[in-house]
């Protein structure tokens, strides 16, 4: 004779633990579904440090990205110092807008690779042609963030993101206008490692996320 065990009768209240167990689970889990993921940047985040381990030297606070082209461009340029590159890139970004905007020739072509000036010129003659004349004044200090640096043969490439909050004044036949923005951009520089010159140019620009 087989004796089957007799299934215990299930609790109410168990089933109801186990209901909310579950539901905790899956709230926990889209919370850090969305909470894990990071996107875009906001003006005023910081880039987070990089913690140095004992015994290491301290990286430059604008070189707490990781970058294997920031080792290699070391290599070959060992006094190259991204807080200096980031004084002399921001100096270059106020210039190369203004003088866009004024149609300054004889100060972007020193600030820009051969391409981009053909394609400033092309827009700035075009606006001429149009009897628009422009000026630009920044509403606030721009902020530029290092994002990467890449070494490709002789040619050191760096990327920089840039937010900006800029006043355009525009004058044509119908009048004055001014039109107030935030401009969030990639900008590359580049140079030749080998070369006497110490100038970046600046290579390509970019659309970016503010």
């Amino acid at each position: 004779m087989i004796i089957r065990a007799k299934s215990p009768s299930t609790d109410p209240e168990v089933l109801q633990i186990l209901f909310l167990a579950a539901v905790a689970a899956v709230v926990l889990y889209q919370l850090y579904a969305t909470l894990g993921r990071r996107v875009g940047r906001l003006p005023e985040d910081a880039p987070a440090p990089a913690q140095p381990s004992a015994g290491a030297p301290v990286p430059d606070a604008a070189a707490s990205f990781r970058s294997d082209g920031l080792t290699a461009l070391r290599a070959r340029q060992p006094d190259f110092d991204p807080a200096k590159f980031l004084a002399g890139a921001r100096t270059a970004y106020e210039q190369i807008v203004k003088a866009y905007a004024e149609g300054d020739r004889e100060t972007l072509r020193p600030l820009l690779a051969p391409e981009v000036m053909a394609n400033f010129e092309q827009a700035m003659v075009a606006r001429e042609a149009a009897g628009r004349s422009e000026k630009v004044e920044f509403l606030a200090a721009p902020r530029l963030d290092l994002e990467k640096i890449d070494l490709i043969g002789d040619i050191a490439q760096a990327v920089v993101r840039i937010l900006a909050e800029v006043r355009t004044r525009t004058k044509d036949e119908r009048g004055e206008g001014v039109d107030d923005r935030r401009t969030a951009e990639l900008w590359t520089f580049e140079r030749e490692v080998k070369s006497a010159n110490p100038n970046w140019l600046l290579s390509f620009v970019a659309a970016a996320e503010a």
